[in-house]
Order: C-alpha cells, then structure tokens, then sequence
C-alpha cells in the first residue's frame, strides 16, 4: 500500500508532516454503516464509489478538499484520518451459532478496535497501564453449581458486597474490562475476546437494559471462568449461573424469597426487577437453581411467560447502565493540557464540535456554524470547479478552524 503524505496544520501553531491512513479511511466508512455506493451518495457523487475505494486501498490520493469532505460526512474529525496507531485483536468468539453476514461480523470488529484502540491511548497518555487481575483464573470449573462460587469470589474480590450493582457496565471497566456497545441487529447476541491480555465484552446496545446487564455478566464469565465442559450447552449455562449470581446473590435471594416457596407472585419478581436490574424471567430462573422452587412451578411459570418474553409492562430496573469512564479520561487529558482539543475528539470519538459542547456544557446546536453538508457545502459542490484549496474551504466555511 502507498503512503502519500500532507504538510497537515495538527496545532494553530505547529505544521508537522503527516501520512494519510488509508485504513482508516475503511474503518470509518464501516464504523457509519455505509457502503461504498451509500457514501458516494453522502457525498453527492462529487466521489465516486470506485475511487473512494481506491482511496481505501492506497491506490489513490484523496485532495486536502476530499478529506476534510469525508470527514464532515462520516461525522469523524479529521485527524482520525491520520492516526497510525492500530491494535490487533485477538480471536473473536460469537458464542451463538447465528446468522450473522460477514459484513456485519466486520463492522462489530471495526467498532470493538476502534473503541478498545481509544481507550488504551487514552490510558496510555495519563500513564494508566494496571495489568488486569483475574481473581478466578486458576480455578477449573468441572460444574455448573460451581459457577455460583466463583461469583461470590468476584464480588468480595472487587469489593461489591451484596448490594444491588447499580451500573454493571461501569462496574466491569473499573475493574479493567472494556465493554463495547454496538448497534446491531437482534441475531447479534454477544461476543467476548482479549486484546493484549485485557479483556474485552461486546453487547448489543439496542438489548433492554436488564438484558444488557446480564449479557454483560454472562460475557465476563467467559472471560474468567477457566470452563472445562465437554459440551457448548453446559458451558453456557454455567455462564448464565455466574451472571445470576452476580446481579443477585444467594443470600439476597434467601433473604428476599425465603428457602422454600411452592409459589411466587409476579409482583414479587417485578419489585426484584426493579430494584436489581435482573430480568424476572432470570430472577425465577435463579430461584429454581437454588432449589426454592420446584421444577414444575419453574416450569408452570415458564409456560405462562411463554407469550410476553421481552416482559412489556413488567416494570423496568431504575438504574441506567452507561460507562462514563473513557469521557472522564479525555476530559482529564485535555483540560491537564496533555492533548488538545483535535487529539480530545478523536480519544472521545466525536466530532469537534460534539466534543466541545460536552466540555463546556453548551447544548452543541448553540455551537454550530452555518456550514452543513445540507446548504453551504451541498451549495459549493453542486458547481464544477476543481478541488478547493485551503482559502477556498475558508471562504466556504469562515469558521472552519482545520486540524
């Protein structure tokens, strides 16, 4: 692949040499969703499909003019198309047999690398570089009632006590695992892997959040539990056993439910729904593990949600599950001085202007400038003069402020 290089203005201040990135050129176009063809019409067949593929392949020099243009349209800031740093991920294992097409497959990889790749600059830059501890990893599990212990150990290792875990997703990247949100399609369930021995957990975003939570937990369980099954079904019901246990520990379930019960009401289920972010299928799931209930109630209750899986009107956990561990990270970093503002979106994966509003409390529509890609850099594309140099994008947008 050819290297072509720009004399890029990265600071006010600062004219530095800089190579275009041709993968992330890619990786941004799939990060939007878009294909070749889909971009090509974002960018109002100024570019066609073939030489944007071109530009992705190195086999083409995108103009100063197109870049900062693909920039504005991908919604990246332009310095994302520069950056060289790039990590490897390692094996990639959807735990569910599905459907998935390949493009998709690639776009929930192109999403987990873009997102573990910013938060480990991130870390990198404040000096932040714990190694992760693994507090089960010697442990062999040969049962899935064993699974319950482990759970218990993790929750006295990292200091949870026995309360209701208020944000899961916050909890895990405290505790050193990153978890990527993405937006994908129901047949898209979970996935977990490491990246340089850090573990990484992918859920869907679109999930309920109790789904989201548990999912969350069952992935972790994955990443900890040292599983010595002979069959995938085994697996993933000690999996399930660890996430339960997790959100709602024995004891609470004894303390809540009692040690026998021949019945539960629904009532009963919602209220733990409500207070510890477990499903109420999941809360009756975890009654029956612990013996509370016999296996024909499970089963009776079973039948009776058979109709309503996704629980509508069934209350909803109060809390919110959202990770606000790598913003915080960025904001540390630019306000210390230590990157500047450019640097800052890209960590935070924002556009400049998103990124800005967030850092000084403004709603982002009291920062907007007149330039779109809907009026005056739909306007300026719809004539047919060549590339635009830099006085001419300036003339365009007086407050484009570049790189």
């Amino acid at each position: 692949m050819k290297n072509f290089c720009y004399f890029v203005n990265l600071q006010s201040s600062c004219i530095v040499m800089k190579t275009f990135n041709a993968n992330r050129l890619k990786s941004a176009r799939l990060l939007a969703g878009l294909s070749l063809r889909q971009l090509e019409e974002k960018l109002l067949k100024r570019v066609s499909h073939n030489a944007i593929n071109k530009y992705e392949i190195g086999q083409m020099q995108p103009e100063t003019g197109t870049i900062i243009r693909l920039a504005e349209v991908l919604s990246i800031p332009v310095a994302y198309l520069f950056e060289t740093t790039e990590i490897e991920l390692g094996q990639i294992d959807f735990r569910k047999k599905n459907n998935l097409t390949k493009n998709e497959i690639e776009q929930i990889k192109i999403k987990t690398r873009d997102k573990v790749e910013r938060y480990l600059q991130a870390e990198n830059l404040l000096g932040i570089s714990k190694k992760f501890n693994n507090p089960i990893s010697r442990k062999q599990i040969k049962e899935v009632g064993r699974a319950e212990k482990m759970a218990e150990i993790v929750r006295s290792e990292w200091g949870l006590g026995i309360n209701p875990i208020s944000n899961v997703i916050e909890m895990l990247e405290e505790h050193g695992v990153k978890v990527i949100e993405v937006e994908a399609s129901d047949k898209s369930d979970r996935l977990s892997t490491y990246v340089d021995e850090i573990p990484v957990a992918v859920i869907n975003e679109n999930f309920p959040v109790e789904r989201k939570r548990f999912t969350a937990l069952h992935e972790l369980g994955h990443l900890l539990m040292n599983l010595k099954f002979d069959s995938d079904k085994q697996v993933e019901k000690a999996c399930h056993r660890f996430a339960g246990a997790l959100l709602f520990p024995e004891s609470e379930v004894r303390k809540i439910l009692g040690d026998k019960r021949k019945n539960i009401a629904l009532g009963e289920l919602v209220a733990i729904k409500e207070e510890y972010g477990i499903s109420a299928q999941a809360a009756m799931r975890r009654a029956f593990d612990l013996e509370i209930i016999s296996a024909s109630a499970y089963k009776f209750f079973c039948m009776k949600m058979a109709g309503n899986k996704k629980e509508e009107g069934l209350g909803s956990f109060k809390g919110e599950e959202k990770s606000y561990r790598l913003m915080q990270l960025v904001f540390r970093l630019f306000a210390e001085g230590v990157v500047d503002e450019n640097k800052a979106a890209l960590l935070s994966g924002m556009s400049l202007m998103k990124f800005r509003a967030l850092f000084n409390n403004i709603p982002e529509k009291d920062l907007q400038s007149e330039y779109s890609t809907t009026t005056a850099f739909a306007k300026a594309w719809s004539e047919d003069e060549p590339e635009y140099t830099d006085d001419d994008l300036i003339t365009i947008n007086p407050n484009y402020e570049g790189w």
